[in-house]
């Protein structure tokens, strides 16, 4: 049985896991899960939830870290013809409480340690259904016990109730499955949030056809050094994230393997490396900087590693050479977002990359570098704006009309998608990052709204204005910075106390690291933030 000419995201992992049935299709924490394994919990999963009331078109809730579970929650989400919502496990309630708010959500599979955050917020949403997992669920009970006795296992209080489900029993034991949907290319697949210029995160619909398109062809590019389906893939980027979705996950739909870790453990990573003999890597620029300092590097041997990805920020020149200095591999680095679904330029193997360089524009996209007011294109070389348009194109944002006529444009006979970022190309088609013209802070990898930030600011008590940026910082990409203007009558506010406030509100990596308190924030003439001003003066001082 063959694949269709247009496969959806089932289509195409059934497929592969037909075609390579006894291959190792998974490997998480040292175990390895085969195709037919992994199949198998998929579908069995899918009837699981079909039981539960999980019907087409539903919204899943996927709060969970990277893990073996992940996949097959996924999978089945969307193999029952449900919607996934992958969201970061470390969202707080109050994120979490907007999510389900916003899609409207059914149902949601969460870890036992976030079970109480969908506690305080399932009551005051549509969800009906709560499937819980624990970090060790589908390991081998002798890796579980051997955890649960040297307490490496986390875990967190789980109360039981006719609306709470195991997820392993879903996966092992499954349900009738009676009626599962089929799904068409044009379906969405997945809602998936990321930042921007509004107070809250921007749901972006992806349909099965648009991820195909992108994941296969983002895989594409490292074909030279080896076939798609011998790639092994060391996944260090979080998977509810578009890097970590289309260059990772899309390794299963073509017949390779995938590794992954649960958090962050730069040993983990590198083990996981040489162990399972890893051809490609992926990671964000502050990922590979940890490695090159981590002082244990040279205990591993990494040589079977082929191609290095880095995507997510702009990778420092200075830690590209000194990776390939180390280890004697070139970093190719790629640009994209979560609206392009992924990837819109790469750099091409086989060849020198300039250095600096984000890549080559990839086949499916169509740019157009534009003067960001009048949105006429800009004198070749010259930096201008960024627009993205497909023929899978993302459309419009979920429920944000407004947000949606600002960022997603008709010229001509096109419909364009305005990245806000400042770039050029040179005269070889590779495009550079110079600039950003909206208000987000690229921080670890993440792409943060200043603007949400600001927002949870000024619900302090305290607060009447404030004001965020990001502060260039060559670990991390940018760190974060608030200014803050507190009330005339307000006394003993420290800034320990708004980060606590924030912390409270916000997942880790939206909290700033730096406050200063202002008696007053720079305005336009008519009230708007200038918050280009601030930004300027933070440069000042820094080439001080």
């Amino acid at each position: 049985m063959t694949s269709p000419a247009d496969p959806t995201i089932i289509d195409a992992f059934e497929h592969s896991a037909r075609t390579n049935a006894r291959k190792t299709a998974f490997i998480y924490l040292g175990t390895t899960y085969t195709y037919e394994r992994l199949s198998r919990y998929v579908r069995r999963f899918a009837a699981g939830l079909h039981d539960l009331g999980v019907r087409q078109g539903h919204k899943v809730i996927l709060y969970a870290p990277n893990s073996i579970q992940w996949v097959v929650a996924w999978l089945g989400i969307l193999r029952a013809g449900a919607i996934a919502v992958p969201i970061t496990p470390i969202y707080t309630p109050y994120d979490l409480d907007y999510i389900a708010n916003d899609t409207g959500a059914y149902a949601i599979v969460c870890t036992d340690r976030n079970f109480g955050y969908v506690q305080q917020v399932k009551s005051d949403s549509n969800m009906e259904q709560v499937v819980i997992t624990r970090l060790v669920d589908l390991l081998p009970w002798c890796k579980k016990a051997v955890g649960w006795l040297f307490d490496r296992v986390p875990s967190g209080k789980v109360v039981s109730g006719r609306d709470t489900h195991s997820f392993q029993n879903m996966a092992k034991k499954g349900g009738t499955g009676a009626s599962l949907p089929s799904v068409k290319p044009e379906d969405t697949a997945e809602i998936l949030y990321t930042g921007g210029t509004t107070k809250y995160p921007k749901g972006v619909p992806i349909t099965h056809g648009a991820f195909m398109q992108a994941s296969l062809e983002q895989l594409a590019v490292c074909e030279g050094l080896f076939k798609k389906e011998d790639n092994i893939i060391m996944c260090a980027a979080p998977l509810f994230h578009i890097l970590g979705q289309a260059c990772g996950l899309g390794t299963l739909l073509v017949g390779g393997t995938l590794i992954v870790v649960p958090k962050v453990n730069v040993d983990g990573i590198l083990d996981a490396i040489q162990r399972s003999r890893a051809k490609m890597f992926i990671g964000v620029p502050a990922l590979y900087r940890m490695m090159l300092e981590h002082d244990r590097l040279d205990q591993y041997d990494l040589t079977s590693l082929e191609y290095c990805f880095s995507a997510g920020d702009v990778l420092p020149s200075e830690v590209g050479k000194r990776w390939r200095t180390t280890l004697d591999r070139q970093v190719y680095q790629g640009y994209g977002a979560t609206e392009t679904v992924g990837g819109v330029a790469m750099c091409p193997t086989g060849v020198e990359n300039p250095s600096g360089a984000m890549g080559l524009p990839l086949p499916s996209k169509k740019i157009l570098i534009a003067d960001p007011v009048s949105l006429e294109p800009v004198t070749p070389g010259d930096p201008g704006e960024l627009l993205v348009s497909s023929d899978k194109m993302v459309n419009a944002y979920w429920n944000k009309p407004e947000e949606t006529e600002s960022s997603f444009i008709r010229i001509g006979e096109r419909n364009w998608y305005r990245t806000g970022d400042i770039v050029r190309q040179d005269e070889g088609g590779y495009l550079y990052f110079v600039d950003r013209t909206v208000d987000t802070i690229k921080h670890k990898g993440y792409r943060i709204s200043a603007s949400e930030i600001e927002a949870v600011l000024q619900e302090h008590p305290a607060v009447i204005s404030s004001c965020v940026v990001g502060i260039p910082d060559e670990k991390l990409g940018e760190r974060i910075k608030a200014f803050v203007v507190l009330k005339k009558d307000i006394k003993g506010i420290t800034g320990y106390d708004l980060m606590k406030w924030t912390r409270q509100r916000l997942p880790s990596y939206k909290v700033p690291q730096y406050i200063e308190f202002r008696d007053m924030l720079p305005k336009s003439k008519v009230g708007k933030l200038l918050r280009r001003e601030i930004r300027s003066e933070e440069q000042k001082r820094l080439t001080v």
